[in-house]
């Protein structure tokens, strides 16, 4: 039994790559319908990847028009040496990485009469949270949530690299450890080791926080015993999803 579970899992993998090969195929070709589909099916998921590395809505958006075009010119030197995805969101990270050393280097340095924060920028925040967040809680849950997840998101960014970039892959993009390893080009033990040192990092940034407003949302105070650090069972929203903030 065990083994027909195995070749099933075989199977549908060598399907998988089969499907994505003939997707490839058809990009090299020029085939329209082909870039409509690969823009329809990874356009969200990398916005909100590179919206976590450049925490702005614009940048974000304009980042992630050059990472397709960078999709779009290289696709003819696509090899197949790993998926598409993981090449795609490797592409992201490489041009959201260039657009935040950028931002540092004269962005910060402006002096703007504006508000910190224009509505437009608001909005187009609000629209991708709420793209991203389930509709169907109560009012109170939904603002508690925002709250929570702008303090998780400001926590984070202050987590030091490398280990911000692979908690962002692993606890809010869901992704394998493999397709880490082959996102960030590391060992599968170094992607372990950099997730367990990002939590423990987040969950000390998060701690006092916790403590804070945790009677009111019901979250543990991560320090309270030892149990619970080894076996957190709180989560805090991030993103609209579930990020563990404990390895």
């Amino acid at each position: 039994m065990a083994g027909a579970g195995t070749l099933g899992e075989l199977a549908n993998a060598i399907g998988v790559r089969s499907e994505e090969w003939a997707i490839v195929a058809a990009l090299k070709a020029g085939s329209e319908e082909a870039y409509a589909w690969l823009i329809g099916e990874f356009q969200r998921p990398v916005y909100g990847l590179v919206y976590r590395v450049v925490s702005d809505p614009a940048d974000a958006a304009d980042t992630t028009q050059e990472v397709f075009l960078k999709v779009f010119r290289g696709m003819k030197h696509f090899n197949g040496e790993s998926s598409l995805k993981t090449w795609i969101y490797r592409i992201a990270l490489h041009e959201a990485a260039n657009r935040r050393r950028w931002w540092f280097r004269h962005k910060a340095q402006e002096t703007s009469i504006a508000p910190a924060e224009s509505e437009d920028a608001m909005n187009a925040d609000d629209a991708m949270r709420s793209a991203l967040t389930d509709q169907h809680d109560s009012p109170f849950d939904n603002v508690a949530q925002r709250e929570v997840r702008q303090r998780v998101d400001r926590e984070l960014r202050r987590v030091a690299e490398p280990y911000r970039t692979t908690l962002i892959l692993r606890d809010l993009e869901d992704m394998s450890y493999e397709e880490i390893a082959e996102v960030l080009q590391i060992s599968l033990g170094t992607v372990k080791s950099r997730l367990t040192r990002g939590r423990q990092a987040l969950r000390e940034r998060l701690a006092p926080y916790a403590r804070e407003i945790g009677g009111e949302l019901g979250l543990k105070d991560p320090a309270e015993d030892s149990a619970e650090k080894e076996s957190l069972g709180s989560r805090i929203i991030g993103g609209g999803r579930r990020v563990e903030v404990t390895p």
